[in-house]
């Protein structure tokens, strides 16, 4: 029966450090309780079953400790777990806007006192200085205040 105990630490040991190479990145507690039960495998290898039993144990603990480590840290199996796509999307600066003072555009929506208006086929929320402006009337950008744009009516 000590046999029976000290392998299914050793397994137990083994399936959590695979857990813990592959499926859960850095030093976490899996990996340490993968440690801890490959320690008690051992230290109850030799307790219970004597020094030839338990430096069996330890030999084929660290030979295969070694070989999860070797196997799945190659760079080859991380790629399978690694993300590879490359997000090249951008934010509009608005320190930067592409809509300067004095451009001109239409009004999609009435502007009561905020709405949509269209410069050079790109649709901007806009604001005007309190009055109302109906849709379809040209509007004329008066200045941008950090990410509002004030328009009035051309």
């Amino acid at each position: 029966m000590d046999w029976i105990t000290v392998a299914v630490l050793l397994l137990f040991g083994l399936a959590f450090l695979i857990a813990e190479v592959l499926f859960i990145p850095g030093t976490t507690l899996v990996g340490l309780v993968g440690f801890l039960l490959l320690a008690a495998g051992i230290w109850l290898g030799y307790r219970d079953l004597g020094t030839p039993a338990g430096h069996y144990a330890l030999a084929l603990s660290t030979v295969l400790t070694g070989l999860i480590l070797y196997i799945g840290l190659r760079p080859k199996n991380l790629a399978r777990f690694a993300l590879t796509d490359v997000n090249d999307s951008r934010v509009r600066d608005v320190r930067r806007p592409d809509v300067q003072p004095g451009t001109t555009g239409r009004a999609l929506s009435a502007l009561r006192p905020s709405g949509t208006a269209l410069f050079d086929d790109d649709r901007r929320e806009v604001v005007t200085r309190g009055e109302f402006v109906s849709a379809g009337t040209p509007v004329r950008v008066l200045r941008i205040e950090q990410n509002r744009i004030v328009v009035e009516a051309a």
